[in-house]
């Protein structure tokens, strides 16, 4: 039987010594890899969706698969100011396509602070990941009003929207 070869150990820039394929969630976090746990998506009737922050106090902005898919190839993204105070069903941008245009509206309350400006150069990426990290349109931080909100009637989980879109 012979001895097993020791594996070759390497420093890491974060001056930690690592076996190959070794990592740690330090590691991870400097490289933005770490994101926050998100609330469940909660979806509109005009087809925009919120995501909330685990604490509740930041939600993004985005409109729905189904929406992207409808427009067709989006070519132009109107982006919120910042900052924006709005109130839920407020407009708070626009979206062209080849099709259509239509207005994005805010399904929350709150202050607008931050708008997805890559979506200016290339607007394109709402229709590769409308619900994802490149596609969404703007972040909202989120009051009383916008809380009350997103735990009313209005708003739909993912299976009753599911099902909305299906009539």
């Amino acid at each position: 039987m012979s001895p097993m070869a020791e594996p070759r150990k390497t420093r890491a820039k974060d001056g930690l010594d690592r076996f190959p394929c070794q990592t740690s969630s330090f590691h991870f976090a400097n490289l933005g890899l770490v994101h926050d746990v998100a609330q469940e998506k909660k979806y509109t009737k005009d087809h925009e969706w919120v995501e909330l922050s685990d604490d509740g106090k930041m939600g993004t902005i985005g409109i729905s698969t189904y929406a992207a898919h409808s427009l067709g190839d989006v070519v132009y993204v109107e982006l919120p100011q910042i900052p924006m105070d709005v109130s839920g069903g407020d407009a708070i941008g626009a979206v062209e396509s080849v099709k259509s245009a239509s207005d994005i509206m805010t399904p929350i309350s709150g202050n607008i602070v931050e708008a997805n400006t890559k979506l200016e150069e290339t607007p394109g990426l709402i229709n590769r990941e409308p619900e994802g990290a490149t596609g969404w349109i703007a972040k909202i931080e989120i009051g009383e009003k916008g809380k009350s909100e997103w735990e009313g009637e209005e708003l739909m989980g993912a299976e009753e929207y599911k099902s909305f879109t299906e009539e």
